[in-house]
């Protein structure tokens, strides 16, 4: 099965700009979904940005403009680039993919934590 890790998280200030990095241990290419989530401590995790494997795109309204998701099948890798941070931003940021629709996503991992204080 394919595995992922994230990386890139950071200590920024807001305004700042911070690009997240989810590698995968195999292909890619036909991934049906791929998403970054995010918790917050005392809340819900919940999806802020996905790709599917034909490279469309969604985004949380409360991320919209500022955030862009993005993939490299040759790397084998997921891009989260986040642009005029805010300390709502704040979280634990994942990422997850359900291979084949309907199926399910795959285990999470322990993220990677994100601060936007100044």
């Amino acid at each position: 099965q394919v595995q992922l890790g994230e990386f890139g998280g950071g200590l920024v200030q807001p305004g700042g700009s911070l690009r997240l990095s989810c590698a995968a241990s195999g292909s890619i290419f036909s991934i049906h979904f791929m998403g970054w989530f995010r918790q917050a401590p005392g809340k819900q995790r919940e999806l802020v940005a996905s790709i599917t494997s034909t490279g469309k795109t969604n985004y949380a309204d409360s991320v919209k403009g500022r955030f862009t998701i993005s993939k490299d099948n040759a790397k084998n890798t997921v891009y989260l680039q986040m642009y005029s941070l805010k300390p709502e931003d704040t979280a634990v940021y994942y990422c997850n993919a359900e291979p084949i629709y309907g199926l399910g996503y795959l285990s999470w991992g322990q993220g990677t934590q994100v601060t936007v204080a100044s």
